[in-house]
């Protein structure tokens, strides 16, 4: 068995250049390839920022795009504080080796592990000491001398800059949910909305704004619009909401599933002086999602 392991959030560049080593070493050796993963996250467990730490993809999500990658095997180990106190030789010997069979291991080039924080150097020796074979992966970059990274990608998306998050994912970021009801402004100014709440809580919402989004929804891909903010127009105080106007549609999709997946971020949330200037300015914005590239990227 050949294992890569960690918490792989948002499967992206890095993770995936990782796979492709993990997948390629098992079929050259004739043995299945295993990613060994854990949920939840480590931060939320070990109350680490856990009120404000959010994930770029679900666990669903994660598994789909590592089955996408030819994995043959994906294991998931509740994370508790019990296994968080593991070392770095107790984790490879007890779980990577004892449970699992592994006989060699696939490390990024930054992989940590463990609760004794050793350096990635240091898992290297600790797991050639133990037996196991190592293959390591190189850096990958996003912008020029950045690592791409999932705490990089999660500042990106949570600033609105959803393009260059894409660039590092290798895919557009994406949210997915129930539509629920709103309180059905839009409609009274031409632009009727589908209210999204998140079948995942802790997924990370991109920053307020209006933004340029594929959606999906009754089995068929649309183009059309998300805003996202607490709507300062029409009153203070509001919560934050997913509103996605979809062009040419006007369906009842209420209790539906809706996957939203951003393109790019049009401009950022403004107050206006009314809701006639706030209509306006919302045919301003469907022009410009118009002449946005709906192609898959990246």
């Amino acid at each position: 068995m050949v294992v890569a392991t960690g918490f792989f959030d948002g499967v992206h560049m890095g993770h995936r250049l990782v796979i492709s080593q993990l997948v390629k070493a098992a079929r050259a050796r004739g043995e299945e390839s295993l990613v060994i993963t854990f949920w939840p996250h480590p931060r939320n467990v070990l109350q680490l920022e856990a009120r404000t730490f959010r994930l770029l993809s679900t666990l669903d999500e994660k598994y789909r795009m590592l089955k996408d990658l030819g994995v043959d095997r994906i294991e998931v180990i509740p994370f508790t504080r019990e296994f968080g106190a593991l070392t770095t030789k107790e984790y490879l010997r007890q779980y990577v080796m004892g449970k699992f069979g592994g006989t060699a291991v696939v490390l990024g080039y930054d992989n940590r592990m463990g609760s004794d924080s050793i350096s990635p150097q240091d898992v290297v020796s600790v797991a050639e000491g133990l037996g196991l074979e190592v293959i390591r992966t190189d850096m990958v970059e996003g912008m020029p001398g950045t690592a791409v990274s999932s705490t990089r990608i999660r500042s990106l998306v949570a600033s609105g800059d959803v393009t260059a998050a894409a660039s590092m994912l290798g895919y557009d970021y994406s949210l997915y949910g129930v539509v629920v009801a709103g309180n059905r402004i839009g409609r009274t100014m031409g632009f009727p909305t589908a209210n999204m709440q998140l079948y995942e809580p802790l997924k990370l919402i991109p920053g307020n704004g209006v933004y340029a989004v594929k959606v999906r929804t009754l089995g068929k891909e649309w183009k059309g619009m998300c805003n996202i903010g607490n709507r300062p127009t029409v009153g203070v105080g509001n919560s934050c909401t997913v509103e996605t106007n979809i062009f040419g549609f006007d369906e009842d999709i209420y209790g539906l599933d809706i996957n939203v997946t951003f393109l790019r971020k049009i401009r950022d949330e403004v107050k206006f002086s009314s809701i006639d200037a706030l209509g306006e300015q919302l045919r301003r914005d469907r022009q410009a999602c118009l002449a946005s590239d709906f192609r898959n990227k990246p």
